[in-house]
């Protein structure tokens, strides 16, 4: 067995102490798909494990769950239905490319803006999954009401967008109904998943930020 095929098998094991076998068999059923794709070099650890944890929250919670889905030309991480609402959740690590060493602030900042604008249209619910040790750069124009979003913000969200993702490129309509509902703090550590909501999370990430 390799490391990747281990590090699952442990923590499916974790993961399914406290729960009923039908909770169980479902995260194996994705234990055994993310083993599948990462033979087909689709997926990768850190972030397969994060995804594992978030999907065994939404099953608790009445979804069925399932990851890597195409969701209209996108692939997403994790979607998951319960009764007629759907909801997508991407999970960011805070990986910076070498080609964005220089810039990686603008980087993360356009790659999160752009992620909500596209997946935040394709579900009823959007969320973003991330470790407790990254900030995620979101900005503040997407915490806000769809109707409160001047014709500036738009342009300025397509900018920051078309700065690093062009193919294709954002439109000014996915730009003022996208929506960022929930984020959830991922703890591998103590395999544990706390929600915040966006408003309070950019309150919480100000005071970060401004820390000396």
């Amino acid at each position: 067995m390799n490391k990747f095929d281990r590090d699952l098998e442990i923590l499916v094991r974790r993961l399914n102490m406290d729960t009923n076998k039908e909770a169980q068999k479902k995260l194996n059923v994705l234990k055994d798909n993310l083993i599948r794709l990462h033979e087909e070099n689709v997926v990768k650890i850190n972030h397969s494990v994060m995804e594992l944890v978030c999907a065994k929250h939404l099953i608790l919670k009445g979804y069925e769950v399932d990851i890597e889905r195409p969701v209209d030309g996108l692939i997403c991480d994790l979607y998951g239905v319960k009764g007629l609402g759907s909801h997508i959740v991407e999970i960011e690590t805070g990986f910076i490319p070498p080609s964005h060493a220089l810039d990686p602030a603008n980087y993360r900042k356009s790659r999160i803006a752009s992620k909500i604008i596209r997946y935040g249209n394709h579900s009823d619910k959007f969320a973003l999954g991330v470790p407790p040790y990254y900030l995620l750069q979101i900005p503040d124009i997407l915490v806000k009401p769809p109707r409160d979003r001047t014709k500036e913000d738009l342009k300025y969200l397509k900018t920051l967008c078309d700065l690093y993702y062009k193919n294709p490129p954002v439109s000014l309509d996915e730009i003022r109904n996208a929506r960022i509902h929930t984020i959830y703090i991922i703890d591998m550590d103590d395999i544990a998943i706390r929600e915040v909501d966006p408003v309070t999370y950019l309150e919480k990430r100000s005071i970060f930020s401004s820390a000396t």
